[in-house]
């Protein structure tokens, strides 16, 4: 009688070099898709028309037409259609509004590059998260791009556009040129643009001479101008904001616990 030949069972190192390929070909796969999907993007990005900053500094922003009398120090009639808005040099701008707007929308502001990646990633999931496109991670540099460069629609192509022209403004302005057209060109509600037409219309004096409580007031504002408006229904957030921009402040060693 034959004897019958012994069942011969794979080994543990066949299992293992079985495990090891399919492992490998997932990778091979997921790369590859990678790969593509990279690919597509970078050609879409090559698709998006970005506008040029040729010229950007040297380029004209409306102001209010200001008529004082013989004396040139009252004002008889301030000119203006939709925007009013007074251009003043960074150097007349009070030290407590440029430390309040600093502390409150970008404390990095002068030593990132113009975006700052872990804010994007941060906004990135927060929308993920609430499956809306609301938050942006926008530092000062964005804001300025924002403001005279782009609209200001919620979609991913204008938000990278911002994130390209955000850096290239670094590469051509400093830093105190980049933050003086901030200051002078955000909006503070209605028709109210730049600091000092703000310091002007809610107190009555320039922006240079603003104590530290009228500059926490006026950096709390460009969130949500219309909002945060102290003529509208919402006075207690508008309080509430100010008091964070001086706790930010006060964190960011802007002010002194008894300036706090």
């Amino acid at each position: 009688m034959a004897h019958p030949h012994p069942i011969r069972f794979p080994s543990r190192a066949h299992f293992a070099l079985k495990k090891n390929s399919l492992l490998l070909n997932l990778f091979l796969g997921l790369f590859g898709l990678g790969l593509l999907f990279v690919g597509g993007v970078l050609i879409w990005l090559m698709t998006i028309d970005i506008p040029s900053i040729a010229g950007f500094h040297d380029r004209k922003v409306a102001e209010s037409t200001k008529i004082y009398d013989r004396t040139g120090e009252i004002l008889l009639y301030d000119v203006h259609g939709t925007v009013r808005r007074t251009k003043v040099p960074f150097a007349n701008i009070s030290r407590n509004v440029k430390n309040a707007t600093i502390a409150i929308e970008d404390a990095e502001f002068y030593s990132h590059l113009g975006i700052k990646p872990t804010a994007i990633l941060r906004a990135i999931l927060a929308n993920i998260e609430t499956g809306r496109f609301s938050q942006g991670g926008s530092t000062i540099t964005q804001q300025v791009v924002k403001n005279t460069l782009l609209t200001s629609d919620k979609t991913i192509t204008r938000k990278i556009k911002e994130w390209i022209l955000a850096i290239r403004i670094e590469q051509i302005l400093t830093k105190d040129e980049i933050f003086e057209i901030y200051l002078n060109e955000s909006p503070y509600g209605g028709t109210i643009y730049g600091v000092e037409e703000a310091a002007r219309y809610f107190f009555g004096k320039s922006s240079k001479d603003v104590t530290l409580a009228e500059s926490a007031y006026i950096a709390a504002l460009p969130q949500a101008p219309t909002y945060y408006s102290p003529f509208g229904n919402h006075r207690d957030a508008l309080e509430s904001r100010k008091n964070l921009v001086l706790l930010k402040m006060k964190e960011h060693t802007f002010i002194t616990e008894e300036e706090y």
